[in-house]
């Protein structure tokens, strides 16, 4: 495992524990994915997301 690892899981329990809906959660990673673009995929790499997946998400 990662050292200082957050997995998804956890990524999402805080966003819902703040109040995150599932299409905030969405508008959250387009914006990261608009001002950031390779950071957003070095997040989603370091949470540990499948390849495939990542693809959906950075295309949302």
């Amino acid at each position: 495992m990662k050292s200082n690892f957050v997995s998804k899981k956890i990524w999402i329990e805080i966003f819902q524990a703040i109040g995150l809906t599932d299409s905030k959660m969405q508008q959250w990673h387009q914006e990261f994915e608009r001002r950031h673009p390779d950071g957003h995929q070095e997040f989603l790499e370091w949470i540990d997301i499948p390849a495939e997946e990542i693809t959906k998400i950075r295309s949302a």
